[in-house]
């Protein structure tokens, strides 16, 4: 701009910015009409919804008085549940799920019979543990060494093809990370 057209302009428009900002009563309006339009259209929802479900509950067809009513078959019963096939749905999974579990830590911690003929027991879990600390791990009983092993069991290895061994990394396989 030239310098005689700055001087006409007013005063607080020759600093060179626009000093007229954004009203805070026409926020306040726009907020205000939106509430109301809102309050409108939900006003609208509400009266279309008791309109529609009155005139469904008066068309409704009447039920016949020979039909008995339906049970409702989002509960059901201890015999109800018994009369299904294997998996069975759970009636309450919280007590069942305690009960499982009380069964559980029971058996672990109990002596009991496995097979009374052969004299194996089960023990409880600690007891177990104990053992294993004082006399170790079992050891596996040395038979069958290829020296000593019977005829069938020669014949059966001679013809049986040994394992394979793994081959070693190549340098690109190393080196692509792989």
């Amino acid at each position: 701009m030239s310098e005689e057209h700055i001087n006409h302009l007013p005063m607080n428009e020759q600093d060179g910015y626009e000093h007229q900002d954004l009203s805070p009563k026409g926020v306040f309006y726009f907020m205000a009409g939106l509430a109301v339009l809102v309050i409108i259209i939900y006003l609208i929802v509400l009266g279309m919804f008791r309109f529609l479900d009155s005139y469904d509950k008066a068309h409704q067809v009447p039920i016949s008085p020979m039909v008995a009513p339906q049970a409702d078959t989002r509960t059901a019963t201890h015999a109800e549940t018994q009369a299904f096939p294997q998996p069975r749905l759970e009636e309450n999974e919280r007590n069942q799920l305690r009960l499982f579990v009380e069964d559980e830590d029971r058996r672990l911690a109990t002596y009991n019979w496995v097979d009374k003929d052969k004299g194996i027991v089960q023990i409880p879990i600690d007891r177990a543990m104990d053992l294993l600390v004082e006399r170790g791990l079992p050891l596996r009983p040395e038979t069958a060494r290829p020296e000593t092993a019977s005829p069938e069991n020669s014949a059966a290895a001679e013809t049986s093809t040994p394992a394979k061994k793994p081959k070693p990394p190549t340098a690109k396989a190393a080196a692509a990370g792989n």
